[in-house]
């Protein structure tokens, strides 16, 4: 053990750290990455040549029409939306056209209205659809989204028709989307015309008859149900929601209501016009005959209640003996309380939906139902007893009847055209509609009778005493915005028929509604008016002169 350890050791020297090497396992490692590497490039690669397959094979058709896309913009061409006329061709509204040159999102055309205020509650106007339009829409040709349809009236009426079809402009643009080439158009298909039965000359006549007041106006050939004019005033500018006018607030503010269509839409009480219908119903139900008189005295009772005639509220003077003719020459409410009293209130509502008071013309526009009540209505609504009061003011147009000026129109016009309830009709070509009503030729005399004296001296209806057109120089009824003066022609009768009419209105003013109507030539009618003003008045003293306007203006021209 000794010789053991005495053996040296070999000296042990210090080598860097850098100079230490392993050989065999350094050429492993670099050879393993070497081999990672190419792997992952072979992946890389392969991805890449997946991913250009798919893009330039797979989807290149697709990709190419997005490229085309940014290239090539589709402009909408807005259809020009047809023209509306009168029945003589006067344009009532049109599009102007549109300009193709432009290079908007949407090509578009304006709207516009040559007589704005005087047709605005006949041709109605347009909006943008809302979203309900766009999803409830029921046209071949569906809106898109901003385009404008009709709200009311004849724009609303005859939308689908009005509409048109649209067209596409096809341009290029670089890549920041300006305008370098038109590639294609497909014009756009108008829409169709529609030529409505009213007479401008007229209908601008009676606007500016009832201008300034709360009114309504019906003109309508009585044979056919034609509407030659169809006036509602207050009235507003259609054009104002076509061009996106902030006065168009102020409309549904307005406390005179202008969008409001007081002639299919606002109900009143008839007044002494409904007392033709209890003359009519009384006579075919055998309750009176030509022969039944009664005695005016001034009033009548009704229990505790009072109720007097006009004539005696007024002038305090009576009557006397009072016959059928008489009573609707003078509208003597005495007669007609009694006629009332024995055809009973279910017979009067009974005859006064025989001539349509009380329900829905469905000619079109917005309308209106009114109210015919009866005993059993008075009981179901306001759950109170019917009292001989009730039918007292029945009789003469008052107390729970309310109609339209629509209605009434329709209904005076049966004395018109020989017992026919005709269907009013807004379109020239339209064929007519007419019922003959259950009226003897007897019965339908003697009420004409009636109405033809009551614009006769003695009658109701004093303005049209003695109607006559001509004279020294009177203003021809033409669409210029000043009449043009007619030479002197001799004067010349035109025998008519009439009923005034006066409504209490319940108003804070305390005035009555003021009603009119009448038919000329009284063998012959042509042209048959009715005229509403809201609390007007006496009917003869505002209806008549306004009537009397439109039937010189139809029948100078006509000379």
């Amino acid at each position: 053990m000794k010789r053991y350890f005495s053996r040296k050791l070999p000296i042990v020297e210090k080598v860097a750290l850098g100079d230490i090497s392993f050989g065999q396992k350094k050429r492993v490692s670099r050879s393993f990455l070497l081999t990672g590497y190419m792997i992952g490039a072979l992946v890389v690669y392969l991805v890449l040549a997946v991913r250009l397959f798919q893009l330039t094979v797979v989807k290149g058709g697709y990709y190419m029409r997005l490229s085309e896309e940014n290239r090539a913009r589709e402009l909408i061409i807005e259809p020009r939306r047809g023209a509306i006329l009168d029945r003589k061709g006067f344009v009532l509204a049109e599009n102007t056209t549109v300009d193709l040159n432009k290079n908007a999102e949407r090509l578009t055309s304006t709207r516009t209205y040559p007589f704005p205020e005087e047709f605005a509650h006949l041709i109605g106007y347009r909006q943008v659809a809302d979203k309900t339009e766009l999803a409830s829409d029921n046209c071949i040709y569906k809106p898109r989204l901003g385009d404008a349809v009709g709200k009311k009236g004849i724009e609303k009426v005859f939308d689908c028709g009005l509409r048109g079809v649209a067209g596409r402009k096809i341009v290029e643009v670089d890549a920041s989307g300006n305008y370098l080439r038109t590639v294609a158009v497909v014009p756009a298909s108008g829409g169709q015309t529609v030529q409505l039965a009213v007479d401008a000359e007229l209908q601008k006549v009676a606007y500016r008859a009832v201008m300034g007041r709360r009114a309504a106006v019906i003109v309508q050939k009585p044979k056919t149900g034609e509407i030659l004019a169809f006036v509602s005033t207050p009235s507003f500018n259609p054009q104002h929601f076509e061009d996106g006018n902030p006065a168009v607030s102020s409309y549904f503010t307005d406390p005179d209501k202008p969008l409001f269509n007081r002639a299919s839409e606002g109900v009143y009480p008839p007044g002494s016009i409904f007392k033709l219908v209890i003359a009519t119903g009384a006579l075919e139900e055998k309750k009176i005959d030509e022969k039944f008189t009664v005695e005016d005295n001034g009033f009548i009772k009704a229990g505790s209640l009072s109720f007097g005639n006009w004539y005696y509220l007024q002038y305090g003077k009576t009557e006397g003996m009072v016959d059928l003719v008489k009573a609707i020459r003078r509208s003597n409410d005495i007669y007609f309380y009694k006629v009332g009293e024995r055809l009973g209130p279910d017979e009067i509502k009974k005859w006064a939906t025989i001539f349509g008071l009380g329900e829905r013309n469905k000619f079109g526009l917005e309308e209106a139902d009114g109210t015919i009540p009866s005993p059993f209505w008075k009981q179901e609504v306001l759950h109170e007893q019917w009292y001989l009061g009730d039918t007292y003011n029945y009789s003469i147009g008052q107390g729970y009847a309310l109609v339209t000026p629509l209605q009434m129109a329709m209904a005076a016009a049966v004395f018109g055209n020989g017992g026919y309830l005709c269907q009013p009709k807004l379109l020239k070509n339209e064929q007519p509609s007419c019922k003959k009503l259950p009226i003897s030729e007897k019965t339908m005399n003697l009420i004409r009778e009636g109405m033809r004296e009551a614009c006769e001296p003695g009658g109701t209806g004093w303005p049209l005493f003695n109607f006559s057109i001509g004279g020294p120089s009177t203003p021809s009824a033409g669409l210029a915005k000043k009449p043009t003066p007619k030479p002197a022609r001799p004067l010349t009768k035109i025998p008519l028929a009439c009923k005034t009419g006066t409504a209490e209105s319940h108003a804070k003013s305390g005035m009555p509604h003021a009603w009119f109507t009448a038919f000329a030539p009284f063998e012959n009618p042509e042209i048959a008016i009715t005229v509403l003003i809201e609390e007007g008045g006496q009917g003869s003293d505002v209806g008549a002169p306004i009537a009397k306007e439109i039937l010189t203006a139809y029948f100078e021209r006509s000379e």
